[in-house]
């Protein structure tokens, strides 16, 4: 079967591997779709090392089913989180489960841009299969890990109904953020970004505001005249860029929260004056992967109509043009979510 992976030098490799086998207590998936995340991205430049493994968005097929498995069968469509905490050690205790050392360990075989994969013993007894209710799309189904991610941050940032949110960059993950936010009861909703195609998604998936981070006066004037001068209660870096951490740090109020959401570019600093943090108290809190409630929260939001993730999905390419995919990924004025379709699509 054909699998995309992480060639020399960045490049996408599409490579003939054999199929793989459930055995007892596993399944093995036929790929549907598989989104191209920012970090995929950042894997093939070199700028994140946490794992060389590519695709973590996938949904399926079960195409076989290892022996002891019950609870799934074959043709059922579902979706699979590549990562699975154990929930019982003292990092699960504390509920911060990306930080679990079985969270790393834990991956899909071979990844999420094969055309079958297999799903271990772990993710079926840990709950990181998802059965995909009728309702929801495939490429819908995609969006379910990084719409989960935007949920824990808002869960980790303590955020509440009412609460005015900025978000710094508009790429796939800052639109989602932005309609969580909008979901659960976010009173304005503003964000800034360079492109102007994601600007005008902003703007029809029910932003109040988007606007050109090269206009910093218009920030000033959009982000005041929305929160009487104040600024946001919660100010989100949905982008790599510091220029992105400055930008959130000086549309956030005294005592108001930013949040570190995307991932930063490697070796970048943080280099905001310390003394202005202090003196206006404001919280920085990093928001780093997800976990199998959030993802579960999120179909729920979508199979009750509470949340709508369409719009979002710009570009289909077929796993054997996978290269072709990640090129247009990488080039934000021109896609929203690319999506890379397989023989279950």
């Amino acid at each position: 079967m054909k699998v995309g992976r992480l060639g020399a030098a960045g490049a996408i490799d599409l490579a003939d591997v054999d199929v793989p086998v459930a055995g007892p207590g596993e399944l093995i998936v036929r790929l549907a779709a598989c989104g191209i995340c920012g970090t995929d991205l950042e894997k093939v430049r070199g700028g994140y090392s946490r794992s060389t493994t590519l695709g973590h968005e996938p949904v399926g097929v079960v195409d076989s089913v290892g022996a002891g498995v019950a609870t799934l069968k074959t043709g059922d469509r579902v979706f699979v989180h590549h990562h699975v905490p154990c929930y019982h050690c003292a990092v699960c205790d504390r509920g911060e489960y990306p930080f679990c050392a079985e969270y790393a360990r834990t991956n899909l075989d071979p990844g999420g841009f094969a055309e079958r994969f297999r799903v271990s013993r772990e993710h079926l007894e840990r709950g990181a299969v998802l059965r995909l209710d009728d309702s929801v799309s495939w490429e819908a189904g995609t969006l379910l890990e990084p719409a989960g991610c935007a949920l824990t941050a808002l869960h980790r940032v303590g955020f509440t109904e009412g609460q005015s949110v900025f978000v710094v960059g508009l790429g796939p993950v800052g639109l989602l953020y932005g309609r969580l936010a909008r979901a659960l009861g976010a009173r304005w909703v503003g964000g800034a970004e360079i492109s102007a195609r994601r600007r005008t998604a902003a703007e029809r998936g029910g932003f109040d505001a988007a606007v050109d981070p090269r206009d910093p006066a218009e920030v000033r004037r959009r982000v005041g005249s929305a929160t009487g001068g104040e600024g946001a209660d919660l100010s989100v870096v949905a982008a790599s860029a510091p220029a992105a951490v400055r930008l959130a740090f000086d549309q956030v109020r005294p005592g108001g929260t930013v949040n570190l959401f995307g991932v930063p570019e490697r070796e970048s600093r943080l280099e905001e004056p310390l003394q202005s943090i202090y003196l206006r108290g404001i919280r920085i809190i990093p928001a780093y992967a997800t976990t199998d409630p959030e993802i579960r929260a999120v179909h729920e939001m979508l199979v009750t109509g509470r949340l709508s993730l369409d719009g979002l999905v710009s570009d289909r390419f077929p796993l054997g043009e996978i290269a072709a995919a990640f090129d247009r990924a990488a080039r934000p004025s021109e896609s929203l979510r690319v999506v890379v379709t397989g023989p279950g699509y």
